[in-house]
């Protein structure tokens, strides 16, 4: 599934690592245009994308799928 997220501060990425962490399945995210693709289990690598664009959550995990559709609008 692929979910498109505005991430605003640093609080919110580190909650959806911590998200991430606790499933087995792959969690990534994606630059608005694909030329980055981050494994968001990796803090560093978070740190090469621009989220003063939109980014893309890609995963199949039903247990993060369920707990980002709580929080969106």
């Amino acid at each position: 599934m692929v979910i498109p997220m505005q991430i605003d501060s640093f609080e919110e990425l580190q909650a959806l690592q911590r998200l991430a962490c606790q499933v087995d399945e792959d969690v990534f995210l994606h630059a608005e245009d694909n030329s980055i693709m981050v494994d968001v289990k990796s803090f560093i690598g978070l740190f090469t994308l621009d989220f003063s664009k939109p980014v893309y959550l890609v995963t199949e995990s039903p247990y993060v799928i369920q707990k980002l559709s709580k929080c969106r609008v």
